[in-house]
């Protein structure tokens, strides 16, 4: 865009003109810096927040290490939607509301970065592997995601995958009733996240490799063991090994574990990426076509190079399990609480979906109410409570303060998503919100936004969700799904995602 293209941000708590600096005239182009006095704006040493004695508290004495979610709603509470954190070397810009959401996210240039992951980048460079999509950053990054958005966010490419997700949603019913025939009751299902999350691993895993792993069998194969724990370690690991400094890896067993863990991710992800590699060449040298979904078009396509290859795969796998896993495990939950809205999604499906009929990606569109209930399950627990955003490219406004480039901002997601503006009784569980016509129930537009928004939005969101549609939707076929009788009421906790604080049991009653 030539010239000065001057703006001001809607939904703004105190509207600003902004300037935007990324102008194709350098004689006409300035930068916010040498605005600032005149625009007297206020710079990040003016803003409240805790230090990091008080952080320490919180985290520590108060009982929130594993509740930064809620600690998001207190603080905003305590220093107002924007607030700075310190944690070692790291300052960190706290956003709380849709409205200094959207100003952050649309400053943030033209290759966004979500977050500086130094120890992801420090165990590449060791190992000597490529960058992937979420360490890279810049002209390469944007390489390497635009190879792989046709097979993933267009919904075309995506609705291909129909048939791979419903054999695997059709092991996951068999699971379920095999794990109610083993409970003494007969329909409980102890313990549903960790099926779910099995569920989630096997889906992603059967895409993106073209191959079955076996998660969901009575005996699941010692290798796949080993990755889905690897997994698990890593994203755990990852949370820590971040704020320590270089000088405690030999004295601290973390970042030896954490070493371990992308060792085995590594490992199992190359071995079913070169059999993919092998095979496709012997079909090339036999002259027989060449037949496949996401790996094959990756492969085949030439964009990117096979050390890329390795590292992207290993990176969408580590994003697309929880997704699904934990949002599923909510929606459930919250339908087991919610019998009237069981009936009413059920109703929809059936509508829809009559008899034994398999939903289509088409079918879904027009389960209104279906993609209500997810939309209502992600507002109440993101996947991720907050993004990170590294702005590398701009110097920046929000709200009245000046950040200059390489700030790291926190968007938090959870707190925006719990504002009784936008969200009347912001924690009861009601999907009517994202309907129609519905105009009571009017939101801002950044106010849920779990798969985040722009070029660094989840890449694998499409497929996430094809798998979320298909899964509940036919457990509702299947089931009629409801509390333990003895259980209570499950908390979320934090640990990098947001997972339940205890285990979901829910009873499975056969509708035939």
């Amino acid at each position: 865009m030539a010239g000065t293209c001057l703006r001001s941000l809607p939904y703004s708590s105190r509207p600003i003109v902004l300037t935007v600096v990324r102008c194709a005239s350098k004689a006409t182009s300035w930068s916010l810096q040498s605005d600032k006095n005149s625009l007297k704006l206020k710079t990040m040493e003016d803003l409240p927040g805790p230090s990091l004695a008080t952080t320490a508290y919180w985290l520590f004495v108060k009982g929130y290490q594993d509740k930064s979610h809620a600690m998001q709603v207190e603080h905003k509470k305590l220093y107002g939607p924007i607030w700075r954190s310190r944690f070692g070397h790291y300052n960190i810009i706290n956003v709380a509301s849709a409205e200094l959401i959207e100003q952050v996210v649309r400053q943030e240039g033209k290759y966004p970065v979500r977050s500086d992951l130094p120890h992801w980048r420090e165990y590449r460079d060791m190992r000597g592997q490529a960058y992937g999509i979420h360490v890279d950053y810049g002209d390469q990054w944007y390489r390497i995601r635009t190879t792989l958005n046709p097979k993933m966010l267009k919904l075309k490419e995506v609705s291909q995958y129909s048939p791979t997700v419903h054999e695997v949603v059709s092991d996951l019913l068999k699971r379920i009733h095999f794990l109610r025939r083993q409970d003494p009751s007969g329909v409980m299902v102890p313990n549903l996240t960790d099926e779910l999350y099995k569920f989630g691993f096997e889906g992603i895993s059967a895409i993106l490799f073209e191959t079955r792993l076996g998660c969901l069998d009575p005996e699941i194969p010692e290798g796949t063991q080993r990755f889905i724990k690897a997994v698990g370690d890593m994203l755990r690991l990852s949370e820590t090994v971040i704020f320590l400094p270089r000088w405690t890896r030999p004295i601290l067993p973390f970042w030896k574990k954490f070493v371990q863990a992308w060792d085995d991710i590594s490992d199992v992800s190359k071995k079913l990426i070169d059999q993919k590699v092998q095979d496709i060449s012997e079909k090339l040298e036999r002259d027989e076509p060449v037949e496949g979904d996401f790996l094959t078009y990756v492969i085949s396509s030439k964009k990117l190079s096979l050390p890329e290859i390795y590292t992207s795969i290993s990176e969408l796998l580590l994003g697309g399990v929880d997704t699904t896993s934990n949002t599923l495990s909510w929606a459930l939950y919250q339908l087991a609480q919610n019998p009237a809205v069981q009936d009413q999604l059920l109703q929809e499906i059936e509508m829809v979906c009559p008899g034994e009929q398999l939903p289509s990606s088409q079918d879904v569109g027009k389960m209104q109410y279906l993609k209500a209930v997810i939309k209502e399950t992600l507002r109440l627990y993101p996947v991720v409570p907050g993004n990170g955003r590294w702005v590398v490219e701009n110097e920046i406004v929000v709200d009245d303060y000046f950040f200059p480039k390489k700030t790291q901002f926190h968007l938090c997601h959870y707190a925006a998503s719990h504002e009784e503006k936008h969200f009347p009784e912001p924690s009861k569980f009601r999907p009517e919100r994202w309907l129609r016509g519905e105009e009571k129930f009017k939101h801002h537009p950044f106010s849920s936004i779990p798969f985040g928004v722009g070029l660094r939005a989840c890449v694998g969101k499409r497929v996430a969700e094809l798998e979320m549609y298909f899964a509940l939707s036919r457990i509702m076929k299947e089931f009629r799904v409801l509390p333990d009788p003895a259980g209570g009421k499950v908390e979320p906790k934090t640990r990098t995602l947001m997972i339940p604080g205890s285990p979901i049991n829910l009873q499975f009653f056969s509708r035939k």
